[in-house]
């Protein structure tokens, strides 16, 4: 598996953010996976068996409810998915790749012995972890009080940094599961950004046209979560022992 090369598609930013020599010890230990829309990496309260590095996949962690499931945090090729906080552990909320791509994985038992050890894989995991609450309780806070237009906007926006491309496919039923809307309001939500044109939206496939535009519609929760997780990964890259050539 190489990191350059685009059979695979794209890059884990957590990943290359380790020393050189730390991901060329972890490489033997990863496997590469492609995930479709829709497939489910783990159940609410299932044990966790792997741990996937997004590339230029998104992956959505849902909160179950009575009456379906509300998306509570967006993880793509700057974060981590299942890590489990003790072995054959569980977490609270569903993981459910909402747009497809590659992925790499690594066991849940191999990585809790990696990230037991001393060593970058861990102080890396423990900075995420933080990362990721704060996105959880702010995605929280976004629900309550934002418009179903900002929003969308800000899921665009995060997917479109994840997937390193301006058009992907993710359909209307789905997009209202992630905001916890019903269809109809999303379909009016993207018909508003499409008569600004911000986007356009044809056969199950969005693509972004305005990105300036689209940041200028979306609530202020987007830069406060892409702040707060780029700030991982150049806090990895600060970490690296000088003389390290991280790998791209």
């Amino acid at each position: 598996m190489d990191r350059a090369s685009g059979v695979t598609g794209g890059a884990n930013q957590l990943l290359d953010a380790l020393p050189a020599d730390e991901y060329e010890r972890l490489l033997p230990l990863l496997s590469t996976v492609f995930l479709d829309t829709r497939t489910v990496l783990f159940e609410a309260g299932a044990p966790i068996e792997h741990v996937d590095f997004p590339r230029n996949c998104v992956v959505s962690l849902l909160a179950p409810l009575h009456n379906g499931s509300v998306e509570v945090a967006t993880v793509g090729n700057e974060g981590i998915v299942g890590v489990p906080l003790l072995r054959g552990g569980a977490l609270g909320f569903q993981a459910v790749c909402s747009v497809a791509g590659w992925s790499d994985r690594m066991d849940a038992p191999t990585f809790l012995t990696e990230v037991e050890q001393d060593g970058p894989l861990r102080d890396l995991v423990d900075d995420y972890i933080q990362a990721l609450f704060g996105q959880i309780s702010q995605a929280g806070a976004c629900n309550r009080i934002h418009s179903n237009e900002e929003r969308l906007s800000r899921w665009l926006l995060m997917s479109q940094d994840r997937v390193g491309a301006d058009e992907f496919a993710i359909t209307h039923e789905y997009l209202a599961q992630m905001l916890g809307s019903r269809r109809a309001t999303v379909s009016l939500s993207a018909g508003i950004l499409q008569a600004a044109r911000l986007i356009t939206y044809h056969r199950g496939r969005v693509t972004i046209l305005d990105r300036a535009g689209l940041e200028a519609t979306a609530c202020e929760c987007y830069g406060t979560i892409e702040r707060e997780l780029d700030g991982v990964v150049q806090r990895a890259f600060q970490r690296a022992p000088r003389g390290s050539v991280p790998a791209t």
